[in-house]
């Protein structure tokens, strides 16, 4: 027995996932920034609205998500009768702790003639605070339904805003709050690797800053860069988000190349998130076997959530043009 972490010496930890996941009834979730292993076990893999979906909607007594605490929160939103575990509480965002709610919620008051339209990834707090959540793939969508006279605050993330910002002509106030993974990609060393490759496309994620996003030939959230990377033309893709998505590109397609965009040191080592690397087989097999760290939650606040949530999901749903906000 390992004094230190209370597990097994030898243990055959993929097989004792196995077997916990079927004796507590689990579903394990792992998104695309979690390290390979994980994502190979995982029953989903996806981005993190997309398998708390998936997940509410199976038999599941418990979900398991390997990722960040947020996305942890959603799934518990979605589906308050199931056990949430997480497997380092430790997991947290830098969007989410760059928009501490009572600041948010001064911000909102600040601004009562303003619609709030906030980003996945912040907390429960800030969701029940919000008017409408966005994802990196709806928002555009959600944004065309939205009168163009309305004011908008959108947060935590200034680079996702100032994308939609300069791409919709919509003038927005946008949250100071910035992803420290895209922020870590340099333009320099981006402008190197892309003169050694000079056919192949790059496809960043709009969490980036300008100075990456201004040079990509596609921009989308992390499925869509993946669904990219199957159907684009060459055989050699640069990829400008969290470099472990690029496991599940080599899947799908084995016979091209994916070249993680550099950060400042020339390589993409200092891209991958720290809070996402917190998660590890041994975490993972604890949680199942202890069923904690576990999400609990106010139902008050759980409501409050859900509210922005569904929002969000009618109108993404929604042909363009219907759904569209009065007043406040």
């Amino acid at each position: 027995m390992n004094a230190i972490t209370g597990i097994p010496q030898g243990i055959d930890l993929r097989a004792e996932i196995d077997r916990l996941r079927k004796e507590r009834n689990a579903v394990i979730l792992g998104h695309y920034y979690q390290k390979p292993e994980i994502q190979d076990l995982s029953d989903f893999v996806g981005d993190s609205l997309e398998l708390s979906r998936k997940a509410a909607e199976t038999d599941a007594d418990v979900i398991a998500f390997c990722g960040v605490r947020f996305m942890a929160e959603t799934a518990k939103i979605l589906s308050p009768e199931k056990i949430v575990i997480l497997p380092d509480m430790d997991a947290g965002c830098s969007l989410e702790d760059s928009c501490p709610p009572a600041q948010f919620k001064a911000f909102r008051e600040a601004h009562p003639d303003h619609i709030a339209l906030s980003y996945i990834n912040c907390s429960a707090e800030v969701k029940a605070l919000s008017d409408i959540i966005v994802t990196s793939s709806s928002a555009e969508k959600i944004l065309a339904q939205i009168p163009k006279d309305q004011k908008i605050i959108f947060g935590p993330d200034k680079h996702l805003g100032g994308y939609l910002k300069r791409k919709l002509g919509r003038d927005m106030l946008l949250w100071p709050g910035v992803c420290i993974v895209h922020e870590a990609f340099s333009e320099t060393e981006l402008l190197k690797l892309k003169a050694l490759h000079p056919d192949a496309p790059i496809a960043a994620h709009p969490e980036c800053p300008p100075y990456i996003v201004d040079h990509a030939d596609y921009v989308g959230s992390t499925s869509g860069i993946l669904e990219f990377s199957k159907t684009m033309p060459g055989d050699t893709l640069i990829v400008a988000t969290e470099p472990h998505i690029i496991h599940q590109m080599q899947k799908a397609v084995p016979e091209k190349t994916f070249i993680g965009a550099p950060g400042a040191d020339g390589n993409c080592n200092c891209n991958i998130c720290p809070y996402m690397a917190l998660n590890t087989m041994e975490k993972l097999y604890l949680a199942l076997r202890d069923l904690q760290p576990r999400i609990e939650m106010d139902e008050e606040l759980r409501l409050g959530a859900k509210k922005s949530l569904d929002r969000m999901l009618e109108m993404a749903s929604a042909t363009v043009g219907q759904g569209d906000l009065g007043a406040r």
